[in-house]
């Protein structure tokens, strides 16, 4: 059986049909079109005009950051105390500022996100009575604020601030020089941990005790870029968030019977643990096998249950947007060694009560944090943190940098996608820290594109995902993913509907990927222009079209039709075969096929012809063939005649309908 490749050429096929095809054949061509009516518009698809501005000094029109490109930094020196009775946090935050901008700034923005769990905050106000995920029904008073200092040049003073929401306005004395001008802004406050904090933080009252997970719990720098000046959107709880990157010191004291672990390297295990236990711990960053710190039977009777008093754990992590931490004496603490493609060591830990362990329960986390990190370090970009710790509680999944919280009930197939797809958000958006209060599928739709490669790996393929393309319900994936209900990707996360959100900011976004790299720039010209713009953007802060322009650069390809489609706006795929005539009616003579793009999206086109006595051609047609119609006629050579006719044979398109994908020569 003969197979045969075919690339045609696409500018003279049309005017060859006219000349060579029969009235009656043309008849009947325009009879079948009828049928279905084409949406296509290809003067749209293909506009010329697809960016919006040239590139600058700040960003290059390649894609990478300009030769003046800058970013403000935020340096952080925390120190806490966790009150258990109380359930609050009590702190003060050292916040060392330096404006990187051109700009002299006479004011600051902070975000002070606890706010968003008082009873007159705006994320109540927006999520109560519509429920969901984050809502929050039990208030807190938010950040309540005791005193703020600035020092600059030397000279201290209190400035006047103000509270909007979950936005805190701080007005200098002078402004701020820019090109390097620096202030340190000193913070007191304190919060109540809410009980269910929109699934980002919370507590979980365990057999054993309360486990805490503590995020969004300082007051952070809003971001004051070259985009817009003062990211200032509130936090409302489905979008997440935009920050500033610098080094962060922060110390936890908490009663000295519980375990603290938090973003970062802890810089003092042997005042923390017993003897016995820093033993462990240390065994532990050396070790490829998961080694248990403090185990279940510990809990209560030996070890750190029994220590007295207060300890205070301190915690360093550098060139990050944030940090969190979780606290309980309830823990179960276990870690294992990660090893890294540079030859650096890092630490996988997990911190979970006993009500989590079980048959493929969290006894296997740590093992699962090594797998994901190691995997994403090697294709991606290498983890920058000492550690990475995933902490079972109320939480059912949440990222921030060097930690993450997952459901304690998660086990199996479960507990490694939740981990996975956590760990997963280290290289999007902690990494290439995009704005997630705007483009949810600049990081939470890349992560779910990564999720699937790193599930293939981890195991052998144990929790490999099932791809989209090859399961039955496609044709619901299909509907769904595409519906005409469904919010465009770039839509604010805020804005998307929340039965919309897991199409919208995750599977819509990697199925876009996976278009992208499977159907048109191939798997290497994507691999690399993928991992270019990761670190291109590494630790800086791309917008879509920085992303665009890096793949287009690195890919080689202009690919305004394609974002127009995937990211702009809702269209869908429909490509149909319309006919088959042979010349002058003669089979031997070779056929020429009409086929026809009936919905919005253009796409590269493949075509499997298969002939009676069993010849078997593969015909691959570029996406410029949808350039000036929504027809396409092409040239085979064929020997005989010929029994079917398919497009995207092995179902990489996500076809609208794929009902007249084949042509049968019944």
């Amino acid at each position: 059986m003969a197979k045969e490749s075919l690339f045609c050429c696409f500018n003279t096929v049309n005017v060859y049909y006219m000349r060579k095809s029969s009235l009656l054949a043309i008849f009947m061509t325009v009879m079948v079109t009828v049928g279905a009516q084409s949406k296509y518009n290809a003067t749209e698809a293909f506009a010329p005009l697809f960016y919006p501005a040239a590139g600058n000094e700040y960003r290059s029109a390649s894609g990478e950051p300009g030769p003046r490109y800058w970013q403000n930094r935020a340096d952080y020196n925390i120190t806490s105390t966790l009150d258990t009775a109380a359930h609050t946090v009590t702190a003060k935050v050292e916040i060392l500022y330096t404006n990187n901008s051109p700009d002299p700034l006479k004011f600051l923005w902070l975000q002070t996100d606890q706010n968003s769990y008082r009873k007159d905050s705006r994320a109540s106000a927006t999520t109560t009575a519509s429920g969901g995920r984050w809502a929050n029904t039990m208030f807190t008073e938010g950040d309540v604020i005791k005193s703020m200092t600035i020092e600059d040049n030397g000279k201290k003073y209190t400035p006047e601030f103000t509270t909007a929401d979950t936005r805190t306005q701080v007005w200098l004395g002078s402004p701020l020089k820019g090109a390097g001008g620096k202030l340190k802004l000193t913070i007191e406050y304190t919060f109540t941990v809410p009980e269910y904090g929109s699934d980002r933080m919370g507590r979980l009252n365990t057999t054993n005790g309360w486990v805490y997970e503590i995020a969004q719990w300082f007051p952070r720098m809003a971001v004051y870029d070259d985009i817009q000046g003062w990211n200032v959107l509130p936090y409302l709880g489905q979008g997440e968030f935009y920050l500033e990157y610098g080094d962060i010191s922060f110390s936890v004291t908490a009663p000295a019977n519980m375990i603290v672990v938090g973003s970062g390297e802890l810089l003092n295990p042997a005042e923390c643990f017993t003897p016995e236990e820093a033993k462990r711990y240390a065994a532990a960053k050396l070790s490829d096998k998961t080694v248990m710190i403090r185990s279940a039977g510990e809990i209560g009777k030996a070890g750190i249950s029994r220590k007295k008093g207060a300890t205070t754990w301190r915690f360093k992590i550098q060139n990050t947007r944030d940090v969190a931490w979780g606290a309980s004496n309830a823990f179960v603490l276990d870690g294992a060694k990660i090893d890294l493609p540079s030859g650096k060591k890092s630490m996988a830990l997990s911190a979970y009560p006993v009500e989590s362990i079980g048959t493929d329960g969290w006894q296997r986390s740590t093992e699962m944090v090594k797998g994901c990190i190691e995997f994403y370090s090697k294709q991606l970009f290498e983890f920058p943190y000492p550690a990475a710790t995933n902490v079972a509680g109320i939480v059912g999944g949440m990222e921030y940098p060097g930690i993450v919280f997952c459901s304690y009930k998660s086990k199996g197939k479960g507990l490694w996608g939740v981990t996975d797809h956590e760990f997963g958000h280290t290289w999007f958006p902690m990494i290439v820290g995009s704005n997630e209060r705007k483009y949810a599928w600049m990081d939470e739709g890349f992560n779910t594109f990564i999720n699937g490669l790193s599930s293939a790996a981890f195991n052998n393929g144990e929790f490999k995902k099932q791809s989209y393309f090859d399961d039955p319900a496609m044709e619901q994936t299909v509907r769904s993913v595409f519906s005409n209900q469904g919010d465009v990707l770039l839509t604010a996360p805020d804005v998307v509907q929340q039965a919309n959100l897991g199409n919208t900011a995750y599977f819509k976004p990697s199925l876009m990927l996976q278009a992208l790299r499977n159907v048109v720039l191939g798997e290497k010209r994507f691999d690399a222009a993928f991992r270019e713009y990761i670190s291109r953007w590494a630790f800086r802060h791309p917008t879509p079209w920085d992303f665009f322009h890096t793949m287009e650069n690195v890919g080689g390809e202009d690919l305004g039709w394609f974002w127009r489609g995937w990211v702009f706006n809702n269209w869908k795929i429909d490509q149909a075969v319309r006919s088959v005539k042979y010349n002058n009616s003669i089979p031997a003579n070779g056929a020429q096929i009409t086929i026809e793009n009936l919905e919005q999206m253009p796409m590269p086109v493949t075509v499997l012809i298969k002939e009676s006595k069993g010849k078997e051609q593969t015909v691959q047609l570029p996406v410029e063939i949808w350039q000036r119609s929504g027809t396409y006629t092409f040239d085979v050579p064929t020997t005989s005649q010929i029994t079917e006719v398919t497009i995207d044979p092995d179902k990489k398109i996500l076809d609208w309908d794929r009902s007249n994908n084949t042509w049968t020569g019944k």
